[in-house]
């Protein structure tokens, strides 16, 4: 898992439609069951254990929750159609099913691990491609309902951790000159969203006239180029600043592990500082610690999971702090 301190995970998403169906958009909830189950049989056919779970069957809080761990997308979670989704047992794979398309599926894992991802997606697309009938074009390559997706169907990105450059005020110019190579800069949660904990997903924008592997080739090359310029401002900021970035990062510990309540915003930031000082080996704290895990653990749906009732903002807040307090000490 190549610079896992800084790409924290991968993520590769393939967008199918089966043959003989009408878009998700346009299907009724006969049709749509019928996708559900087709692509279900493909998937049990082989006994992979994956789990069906229908968001209808779901609270906004636990659809929220999937979203905060990247397990469906956003606009899976709207459907109010037919929708559902494929869960394998360590959670690396999720089948999205009548959402934008017919299926999407996606391969996620940790640090620089794009063509492993790519590898097990491609797996997972060949199983279910054995029983079904994908709709595709010799020329065009895999029809999709968008098309920004037609070609490959394939989005690659990785989630990228750049508190220095953001620090540093250099973010807004290296993300333009980025977008400028083809590539699309979104928040936490993908489109539309922003960053949060200086973080960010950087995915190719187009799918057609290119392979996948060509496509892969292009993010991971990008990817390591903003890893370098990141690990360089890191450098300049420890030789010329060590002091000022130490306070830093001791008082972004000391208010992680006193506060008694803190927004979520404000936990990304500090979270995010002192998992810039673990990596720049500038403080000796929470070592051992996921502090991405914790990222995620604090986000407000993921927090009602696990106070297991419902919380008033304020509420939110104080449990948020209490959560941050009791990772970090014990």
């Amino acid at each position: 898992m190549e610079n896992k301190d800084i790409v924290i995970t991968s993520r590769i998403r393939l967008a199918r439609n089966l043959k003989n169906y009408r878009f998700p958009v346009k299907m009724n909830q006969e049709e749509a069951e019928k996708v559900v189950r087709e692509v279900s049989d493909a998937i049990n056919r082989i006994n992979l254990n994956y789990k069906l779970t229908y968001m209808r069957d779901l609270s906004d809080i636990q659809k929220s929750a999937l979203i905060e761990n990247h397990l469906i997308s956003p606009a899976l979670a709207e459907k109010k159609e037919v929708a559902a989704f494929l869960l394998s047992p360590d959670k690396k794979v999720s089948i999205m099913l009548n959402e934008e398309d017919h299926i999407r599926i996606q391969t996620l894992d940790k640090g620089m691990s794009l063509k492993e991802c790519w590898d097990l997606s491609n797996k997972i697309d060949d199983v279910i491609e054995e029983a079904v009938d994908y709709a595709f074009d010799r020329e065009l390559g895999y029809v999709t309902s968008c098309p920004t997706n037609i070609g490959t169907g394939m989005r690659a990105s990785v989630m990228i951790h750049l508190p220095a450059l953001s620090i540093t005020n250099q973010i807004e110019k290296l993300l333009y000159g980025v977008s400028q190579l083809g590539v699309a800069v979104r928040g936490v949660y993908g489109e539309g969203t922003k960053s949060l904990g200086h973080l960010y997903q950087v995915s190719n924008q187009g799918t057609l006239g290119a392979s996948e592997e060509t496509l892969i080739d292009k993010i991971t090359q990008i990817a390591r180029q903003i890893v370098e310029k990141e690990e360089k401002t890191r450098e300049h900021l420890k030789k010329n600043n060590f002091e000022d970035l130490e306070d830093e990062f001791y008082r972004a510990y000391g208010l992680l592990t006193n506060a008694r309540k803190m927004t979520t915003e404000e936990a990304m930031k500090l979270i995010s500082l002192i998992k810039l000082g673990n990596d720049m080996k500038m403080i000796n704290v929470a070592e051992n610690k996921d502090l991405y895990e914790l990222m995620t653990k604090i986000q407000p749906s993921n927090l009602l999971s696990f106070a297991g009732k419902e919380l008033l903002p304020k509420e939110r807040d104080n449990k948020r702090a209490e959560i941050i307090r009791n990772e970090l000490l014990s």
